[in-house]
């Protein structure tokens, strides 16, 4: 699929005792990796002194043993991994987010997408506030921090903000003393809670990242819950629980999180495979081999093998080596980035008849490269079928797209598509099977496929509508 990205994903940990948490916080960052790659950081907590560490790239490319023991040990560590959705990739806008206020620091790490952000921004902007990043994570610290002003406690100001704040949003966030973690009232994206042996809460966007750092699952977040962990223990507030129905974004489950994960109950693996077993029976043909695209098309296509009885083969080999953070310094080193990191399996494709099993189809760009490494290793016919609906709309809720313009489905037909990709035949998942792929009902957001916003929308969703250029701002008076 290759151009669709994910914002984040955040981790939080508080523990009874001084520890060095940015260890923790390491591995469960680097088991949500697939999440973000163009940044990540870690905010730790000693007593009130908030301690960062943040930058561009990979996890293991931000984070050297040095800078871990730099970050010292403390009873509370926020992490995040990020790819940006509102606002460049820049330093600047590297999480978790450290503020100063008058009640001491806070450092915060969110996962989603206001949709009045540009709204609420130019309000804090009238009244004085300075912005240093052009994310919508910083919108959010300053109105908890303005809501903290009239609030007896931290948890009071979330609890304020969230009547402010429209949009995803999955947060963790650090005060002097406490942690807490907010999942928004529509569940837009995962959050889930779990404990480490000692008595450590933790919380992950995916269960893997507790997996990784040997936590035990405890329950996932309810949409509109307040969860704070402290010295005083843990207590949850459901106040804007049930104001609305609940619509998790449906790419948690075709794309965005690992395969390993459980999100609220339901297995994205198991999800996956439905939807290859939905596509062979809504698209069948006659081929002699199915084959993912590495990684999140392979379950899939494990589905569509066996609901169809054709064998499943191994059709590509993918560099491990090569990550997103890879950049060609030429167009034509650019053009040839998929044969970097996909390699085709000439034994399993020459002279078959094959069908190619994606997750999605965003802008066709990669999927008409992967099909053209396909026809040189001699495939004789392709049949590509895509574990998603056509993208029609733009999301507004937590992907980078934010223009239906770029989309293929939104311009072209299905048997134009298969064209310009150079396919035999097309095939995408039923818009109205999307809400069967979990286990059990889950109330997903499919709007991106069906333009049906759960939110109103209210502003510009453009990803760098916080950054301008002098010619396209108002001029000074």
């Amino acid at each position: 699929m290759g151009t669709l990205h994910e914002e984040c994903g955040v981790f939080g940990i508080f523990s009874p005792e001084r520890a060095p948490l940015a260890n923790l916080s390491y591995f469960a960052l680097a088991a949500l990796q697939h999440r973000g790659q163009e940044s990540a950081g870690i905010a730790v907590n000693d007593d009130g002194v908030i301690t960062t560490a943040r930058d561009v790239g990979l996890v293991s490319e931000v984070f050297s043993q040095n800078r871990l023991k730099d970050l010292g040990e403390g009873t509370i560590a926020v992490g995040h991994v990020r790819y940006s959705t509102t606002g460049s990739d820049s330093r600047r806008n590297a999480q978790p987010l450290r503020i100063n206020h008058y009640k001491g620091q806070l450092a915060l790490a969110h996962n989603g997408n206001l949709t009045n952000a540009q709204l609420l921004r130019r309000e804090l902007e009238s009244t004085g506030s300075i912005f240093h990043s052009t994310t919508d994570t910083e919108v959010i610290a300053y109105i908890i921090v303005q809501e903290r002003l009239r609030s007896r406690c931290i948890e009071d100001a979330v609890s304020a903000a969230m009547d402010r704040l429209e949009g995803a949003y999955s947060l963790v966030l650090s005060s002097p003393s406490k942690l807490i973690a907010v999942r928004d009232p529509h569940g837009f994206r995962p959050l889930c809670m779990g404990a480490l042996p000692g008595g450590a809460t933790v919380f992950a966007s995916e269960n893997c990242a507790l997996d990784a750092i040997g936590a035990e699952f405890k329950r996932d977040i309810l949409p509109g819950e307040i969860v704070t962990v402290s010295r005083a223990g843990t207590v949850s507030n459901t106040s804007h629980c049930g104001l609305f129905p609940k619509t998790l974004c449906a790419f948690e489950f075709i794309y965005f999180a690992r395969p390993d994960s459980v999100i609220d109950g339901c297995s994205v693996q198991a999800a996956r495979q439905r939807a290859g077993r939905i596509l062979a029976q809504t698209h069948p043909v006659d081929a002699d081999v199915v084959i993912g695209v590495p990684d999140s098309g392979l379950d899939a296509a494990i589905g569509y093998a066996c609901e169809s009885g054709i064998p499943y083969g191994i059709g590509f080999v993918k560099n491990k080596y090569i990550g997103r953070t890879f950049i060609a310094p030429e167009q034509e080193l650019r053009e040839r980035a998929v044969s970097i990191k996909l390699n085709p399996v000439r034994k399993t494709i020459e002279g078959k008849r094959v069908v190619l099993v994606d997750d999605s189809i965003v802008r066709g760009t990669t999927s008409r490269r992967i099909v053209s490494l396909l026809r040189k290793a001699g495939a004789r016919e392709i049949h590509m079928r895509s574990a998603a609906p056509p993208f029609v709309s733009a999301c507004c809720y937590g992907t980078d797209i934010d223009s239906p313009q770029t989309l293929i489905a939104n311009r072209h037909s299905i048997k134009e598509i298969a064209d310009l990709i150079g396919v035999d035949s097309l095939g995408y998942l039923p818009v109205e099977s999307v809400k069967a792929l979990p286990e059990h009902e889950c109330g997903l957001c499919s709007a991106c496929f069906d333009r049906n916003y759960p939110t109103a929308i209210s502003g510009d969703l453009a990803k760098s509508r916080f950054e301008f250029k002098i010619h396209a701002a108002a001029e000074e008076p």
